[in-house]
């Protein structure tokens, strides 16, 4: 049976317009994403698959092109399409970031920071610089390192601050080994970079580590 043949409460686009999206499984979003299915499978089905495949939909979005190929229906602009979803989101976030004062919606720095670092398979280091309202003005990602380690500059990182005459920084970075418990070298770090932004009357706000389902807030933890 294919979906046009379902109950119309039943079909997902029709679900998500009567109901909101928050109302459909990830199933059933990814199935209106995908729009058809292939030979003897509808959309959910097909979606339910390519979950299962992954094993969520983190996962999905964190695939390289070459994990598709296992798939059938999932080809190069399924792909290009799951991406653009993404980088949306994320620009989204972003803009979000730039018109309202961060801290009046901490969520919003947590989701951005998830979008950018959760499933990455090496660790990276961000910089998000804030002007004096605490709006983002830049996102940058400055450092990339290997599975476990990335080299952080606090010389590089105070050189961005300056060219984008930032007030305030908030830094993250991820930790691909699935935990988000910060090391004594993050906090190490963390304090060698607020004492070196002090000396140019920077703000360093907080510093957020990342990992698959878990956000950590080093200044919540009493740390700056």
């Amino acid at each position: 049976m294919t979906i046009t043949e379902w109950p119309s409460d039943e079909r997902p686009r029709e679900k998500l317009l009567n109901n909101g999206a928050a109302s459909l499984s990830d199933a059933e979003l990814l199935a209106i994403f995908l729009r058809v299915g292939v030979t003897g499978k509808s959309a959910v089905d097909l979606a339910r698959e390519l979950l299962a495949h992954f094993g969520s939909l983190e996962a999905l979005f964190q695939a390289a092109l070459h994990d598709f190929d296992a798939i059938n229906g999932i080809g190069v602009a399924k792909y290009a399409q799951l991406k653009a979803v993404l980088e949306m989101s994320r620009r989204a976030l972003s803009e979000q970031l730039k018109v309202r004062d961060s801290f009046e919606n901490p969520t919003a720095v947590r989701d951005f920071l998830r979008l950018r670092l959760r499933g990455i398979r090496h660790e990276e280091f961000h910089a998000l610089f804030l002007d004096t309202g605490y709006r983002l003005i830049a996102a940058e990602t400055l450092f990339k390192g290997t599975l476990n380690e990335t080299r952080v500059y606090p010389r590089e990182l105070a050189k961005h601050a300056i060219t984008h005459n930032a007030a305030a920084i908030i830094v993250a970075h991820n930790h691909p080994s699935g935990s988000a418990e910060p090391s004594s070298a993050d906090i190490l770090l963390t304090r060698q970079l607020q004492h070196g932004l002090e000396l140019l009357d920077i703000k360093l706000l907080d510093h957020f580590i990342v990992a698959a389902h878990q956000i950590v807030s080093l200044a919540e933890l009493g740390h700056l």
